[in-house]
């Protein structure tokens, strides 16, 4: 996939915000590697072996451009094998398990944010995945760790901290420790190196430099300008730009969502055992879903994480089914940004996207703090100890 697909860079968000770090990696230069590196360094820490070694052996920028891709992919082909093993004992049919993998590993998205210059957005995604499964089966360091480098990868991966610390049995506060030493042992290089204003400039920047049309804040911004987009040229007529308001407003609000909803989830699931167990996976779907409707930067690759997790969460707690809404999803997904750009105005595509966006976050919380509550309390009812026909029909 990383040969096939990746080409060359010239243009992409790689050849703009990356190369140059990477240049001079193989050039010896980890210093200035480090200080180049952008609000995503921390992916870069992860994958620079991979840039080193590819280096060491006489490849080009070309092929560094693919090996650093390389341990990202790695990074979605073990959770579908994960998802496949369990699906394995679980007895489901070579077809499906055949079906989840290919849309985890070779989905649409998942190609085009390779394309686009962007595969830290699969190793983010895998980690904080990877880290609630984990912690479902109680595996807390692991859990820790994978939740620390995911957030070290990203900072949205801050929006599974609720979900891991939910689906862990105990030593919650240990976790936590964990994960944030991870996090500082894998951004410490970058702080040293001086990166520190890109980390935080990619904590907190919001709509002032980029505005789209996929997310909820579209129609509150201002028509009649001439938009000049991240190239230099000027956007088609009809796009906004944004209100002054909403720069500070956006970032900080996706983050803080983490809290309530994750303090709503453990309150509606408090009668089952660490909350809901496999289910905290809708928790987290819902989460990632929010993230791409309230951020103004929202582009085709911010969807892979909620993909990736309503694949897992479909494929775990829907057994008797293929993940058909999984593979819907990312349909629409791929006509939303990759042909309704050439067939609607930025208006129509505003439309389009918050007319099957809203009505899934509707769904998934419904699910999320009703259906999958029910559920969940009877499944504990059926396996616990003390239900027996009697007292079940008394």
């Amino acid at each position: 996939m990383c040969w096939l697909t990746l080409q060359g860079f010239a243009w992409n968000d790689y050849d703009n915000e990356v190369s140059g770090a990477f240049k001079l990696l193989i050039a010896g230069d980890v210093a200035g590697f480090l200080s180049q590196a952008p609000a995503y360094g921390g992916s870069l820490v992860l994958r620079a072996p991979f840039a080193g070694a590819v280096a060491a052996l006489g490849g080009g920028e070309l092929a560094v451009y693919r090996a650093v891709s390389i341990p990202c992919v790695l990074a979605l082909v073990l959770l579908g094998i994960a998802l496949v093993r369990r699906m394995d004992r679980r007895g489901r049919t070579i077809g499906a398990r055949a079906l989840v993998l290919a849309l985890c590993v070779c989905n649409p998205v998942t190609l085009r944010a390779l394309e686009m210059g962007h595969p830290e957005e699969l190793l983010c995604a895998a980690f904080a995945i990877g880290a609630v499964l984990a912690a479902i089966d109680a595996r807390t360091v692991l859990a820790s760790v994978l939740l620390g480098l995911a957030i070290a990868t990203k900072q949205w991966a801050v929006l599974a901290i609720g979900p891991v610390l939910l689906a862990l049995p105990q030593r919650r506060i240990l976790a936590l420790a964990i994960a944030g030493t991870t996090t500082i042992a894998v951004l410490t290089p970058l702080l040293l190196a001086g990166s520190h204003e890109a980390l935080v400039a990619g904590a907190s920047q919001t709509g002032n430099v980029i505005f789209v049309p996929w997310q909820a804040f579209w129609f509150l911004g201002e028509s009649g300008h001439v938009v000049i987009g991240g190239n230099g040229l000027p956007k088609p007529d009809g796009y906004r730009v944004p209100p002054e308001w909403l720069s500070p407003v956006t970032h900080p609000l996706i983050a803080f969502l983490v809290v309530p909803l994750s303090l709503a989830w453990a309150r509606v699931h408090r009668a089952v055992p660490r909350f809901g167990g496999e289910q905290i996976l809708l928790l987290l779907t819902l989460l990632f879903l929010l993230r791409c409707i309230l951020d103004p930067w929202n582009v085709v690759y911010y969807e892979l994480p909620f993909l990736l997790a309503l694949l897992t969460w479909e494929t775990l707690c829907r057994p008797e089914r293929p993940p058909i809404l999984a593979l819907a999803t990312s349909a629409i997904v791929w006509v939303t940004f990759e042909r309704a750009p050439q067939w609607l105005s930025p208006d129509m595509q505003a439309a389009f996207f918050l007319a099957w966006s809203l009505p899934l976050a509707a769904w998934l919380a419904r699910e999320a703090f009703g259906g999958a509550a029910r559920r969940s309390v009877s499944r504990a009812l059926a396996t616990s100890p003390s239900s027996s026909p009697s007292l079940q029909s008394v």
